[in-house]
Order: C-alpha cells, then structure tokens, then sequence
C-alpha cells in the first residue's frame, strides 16, 4: 500500500464498507490481565534521611547501623530500621569516604550481605507491592551503601 492510499485508508469516514488497516496487531484486553502479565519491576529508591519524608516515598527504612545525629524518630517517619542492612563498623570505617576505595567497599559489602539474604528477601518482597525508600545519613548521594544495596535489590 503505497503512502497516499494510507492516507486515505485513515481519512476515511467509518461507515465505508473498505476495511481500514492498522500498522499494528490489535490488542486485547485479557493480555493485560493480573495473572498474564510480567511482575512489576520494583520501586526501590535511595534518599537521604535529612530530606523531607515524601508520601511518594512509599516503605521508608533507615538502612544506616547508627541513628543519624539531629533527626529525630518522628521527623524521620520510618515504616523500619534495618541496622543488619549496614556495612559492618570496620567496613565503614576503612571506605573513609575515599573514591579511591570505592570498588573495595563495594566488593566487600556485597559479601557483607550474602549473610543477610533473608532480611533481602523481606524487602524484595516489600518492593514488589509498593515504593521502598532506601534512607542513609551520608553526604554523597552516590558513593554510598544505600546505592549498592538498591543495586542488590533490583537485580533479585
């Protein structure tokens, strides 16, 4: 079908009798039903604890070992504190929030968390029916764990 009987085919009024074709399969609505479609991909996202909470923030759990210094419990609206989440102390305290040690923290931490695959696997679960914000206390909003640990996360 050449361009201009394309045109054509879609300027036409509906009552003609020529059919008018689609440059697409048609679509249906049982394709979209719950059980036939693919599982979401979760919404898992980092924040630091002195932001302002969000309601598009969904589950907000402090993943830090320590309580941030000037936040109160209340300010902070955690849904849940997960201290095994957080780098072991040595960890954190030899990263030293050098770039240098970026890809050792990195390594190091990730192994660190193979020993905590259940508590993972709730907060899979969790990110799976709603928004999970990760929330840490460190000034970089790169280089820290909560990222690795969204990383982790979105890869289950």
């Amino acid at each position: 079908m050449t361009a201009s009987r394309k045109l054509e085919a879609l300027t036409q009024v509906e009552d003609e009798s020529e059919p008018i074709e689609y440059s697409s399969p048609p679509c249906y609505l049982s394709e979209f039903e719950t059980g036939r479609m693919a599982v979401a991909v979760p919404s898992v996202r980092i924040k630091r604890i002195y932001d302002q909470p969000d309601p598009s923030d969904g589950f907000r759990v402090l993943v830090d070992r320590l309580w941030p210094p000037g936040v109160t419990k209340v300010a902070a609206a955690l849904d849940a504190w997960s201290r095994e989440l957080a780098p072991s102390t040595e960890l954190r305290r030899s990263f030293r929030r050098e770039p240098d040690r970026w890809n050792e923290f990195r390594i190091r931490y990730r192994a660190e968390l193979r020993e905590h695959t259940s508590e993972l696997e709730v907060l899979c679960q969790r990110a799976s029916g709603l928004p999970v914000t990760l929330l840490y206390a460190a000034k970089d909003p790169e280089m820290n764990h909560a990222a690795i640990l969204r990383e982790i996360l979105l890869e289950r």
